[in-house]
């Protein structure tokens, strides 16, 4: 499974503030923190200062290659972005995280969700875009406010699954548990659902120990950890630890 760390943040109190003081090595321990607990891909986010989100980002990233390197593409079905967008990433063959989104915004159907998601996929494959380029993201929010948006999501990614299965599925997951007790558990949870219903890619945080454990175990029971070496590895390195 392909890990995006999500701590990189500007809404989190914490990293606001490091961006405002250009704290320098609180954003690098970050960065190293979550590349040293699995993460693939750095998550990084500015929208905290929408008036001057490109210069935050840039110092952002400068900052964050200074010790990893992690370039994530963001692109929707909204006309304006995805018009701006294209060129770049055909030029620089670049992955896409293909948010299932258009220019009627959020929707509660997730029928519509799903339309908006296969969609974009053939239009980004038609546009020359490699499907196994591609991370369509079918838009998670808080169960707490809806009790179809976890399973409705699943079943996006599921449909994507079966429909076209060279692209690749992510989401900012823990969103699924704004707004709940036990923000983790719930996570943990429906990482292990998601996995099992073809979900390859998540923004998470790495540095937590029982997501972690719970993604290899996930991964083991999925058919997607060949003898099962990932999971048995991650219990001789003491990722496990304290999980039995």
């Amino acid at each position: 499974m392909l890990i995006i760390g999500e701590l990189i943040n500007s809404t989190r109190k914490q990293v606001r503030t490091a961006i405002e003081e250009q704290d320098a090595a609180l954003i690098q321990r970050l960065a190293r923190d979550q590349a040293a607990a699995g993460a693939n891909w750095i998550d990084v986010n500015a929208g905290a200062f929408p008036t001057d989100e490109v210069e935050r980002l840039r110092w952002l990233v400068t900052t964050i290659r200074g010790v990893t390197t992690a370039p994530l593409s963001i692109i929707s079905a909204e006309s304006e972005r995805y018009a701006a967008l294209i060129p770049l990433v055909k030029k620089h063959a670049a992955r896409v995280v293909a948010l299932s989104l258009d220019d009627r915004g959020m929707t509660e159907d997730m029928e519509t969700v799903w339309q908006v998601a296969d969609g974009l996929v053939k239009r980004l494959e038609d546009d020359g875009v490699p499907p196994d380029h591609i991370f369509v993201d079918p838009l998670v929010r808080p169960v707490s406010t809806n009790g179809e948006y976890a399973m409705g999501a699943l079943r996006v990614v599921e449909k994507l699954t079966v429909t076209h299965p060279l692209v690749h599925k992510t989401c900012g997951l823990s969103n699924v548990s704004y707004g709940l007790p036990k923000r983790r558990l719930v996570n943990q949870v429906f990482v292990a659902m998601a996995i099992a219903r073809g979900m390859d890619s998540a923004i998470i945080d790495p540095l937590d120990p029982r997501m972690m454990a719970s993604i290899a175990a996930a991964e083991a029971l999925a058919g997607r950890d060949q003898f099962c070496m990932g999971y048995i590895t991650a219990e001789r390195e003491g990722r496990l630890a304290g999980m039995g």
